[in-house]
């Protein structure tokens, strides 16, 4: 019952932090420098098809009133057409949001795995060659410029060598193959995650094992481990099955924050790979003054840094009471 007074107030307070993010994001964008009709309406139009354009998007209304249409047209799914493409910014956004979540997802959870695994072996070799190693490879890679990673095996790997596709998600004389199988289009595209995958697992994985390394060297210290060793259990009982799983709660918290924020598609990333994901739309629609798609891929990002927040927040209580409190 705690658990779920817990959840509920957890529950509250998301709603009040989006609420005021949602108001935030309607003020940035029409309260921005410059005259906001400008930027979105395009030079080439007539007179009579820009005063449609801005009466459509209830710009010519009063602030007060084109917030309270906001507020509907964000609750009934009506984000409006993107001005770049020409189609509802919804379905632009379920076209690209897929290819978003097979990559980041798929990275951050193979970093979190071999990081953990990494973590655990250099915290009980601490002060050990293997420790030191694996710490040194850690800081590099977490700390390495990501578009610099990114372009540099792009050079080496996709034009240099030409092992792999250079751009795109898939390559056209595969898909548009009448006789290509399905299993031929899943390889294509495992083929042009490789080096995407490849520069956000080197960049995440150096901060999972830090953290679960740190966690771990802190848990040793605790009694009910002196208590397991005092019993005689095998060291690799007491490493495997006492301390990892209590030292990986703070990684939890940081894989869960990094699957809520990878939703934005990490814009470098998806644009230095010309991956199709919400990152890479978000770049352009700003770019483009691409006024209701920007606007709808901010408050995906928020609404699931909210959950991820919440879905966290929840397994730490459950794993830890105390929180609840």
């Amino acid at each position: 019952m705690e658990l779920w007074k817990y959840i509920g107030r957890r529950l509250i307070q998301i709603a009040i932090i989006f609420f005021v993010i949602i108001t935030v994001l309607f003020l940035l964008f029409r309260l921005a420098p410059g005259d906001p009709i400008s930027r979105m309406v395009d030079p080439d139009m007539t007179s009579e098809d820009a005063e449609h354009l801005i009466s459509q998007l209830g710009l010519d209304k009063p602030l007060g009133m084109q917030y309270l249409y906001y507020l509907k047209n964000f609750f009934t799914g009506n984000f409006g057409e993107s001005f770049h493409y020409g189609q509802p910014v919804i379905e632009i956004i379920w076209a690209r949001l897929p290819n978003t979540i097979l990559l980041f997802t798929t990275a951050i959870i193979l970093a979190a795995l071999v990081g953990v695994f990494l973590g655990k072996i250099a915290s009980w070799h601490k002060g050990e060659t293997t420790d030191t190693l694996m710490t040194i490879g850690a800081l590099v890679t977490h700390t390495v410029f990501l578009p610099w990673l990114g372009l540099i095996l792009i050079w080496v790997f996709a034009y240099k060598m030409d092992w792999f596709p250079i751009t795109g998600i898939l390559s056209e004389e595969v898909w548009l193959d009448p006789d290509a199988g399905i299993f031929t289009k899943i390889l294509d595209v495992l083929h042009h995650m490789i080096l995407p995958l490849t520069t956000l697992f080197l960049v995440h994985f150096g901060s999972y094992l830090l953290i679960m390394r740190s966690s771990m060297l802190e848990t040793l210290k605790e009694d009910y481990i002196l208590t397991a060793r005092a019993k005689g259990l095998p060291e690799k009982v007491i490493r495997n099955h006492h301390a990892a799983p209590n030292a990986a709660l703070p990684v939890v918290t940081s894989v869960g924050l990094s699957l809520a924020f990878s939703i934005n598609g990490g814009a470098l990333t998806e644009t230095i790979f010309t991956w199709p994901g919400i990152g890479r739309e978000l770049v352009m629609s700003v770019s483009q003054n691409d006024y209701p798609l920007a606007q709808a891929c901010f408050l995906l990002i928020a609404i699931v840094v909210l959950i991820s927040n919440l879905v966290v927040d929840t397994l730490y209580a459950y794993l830890d009471p105390r929180i609840r409190y």
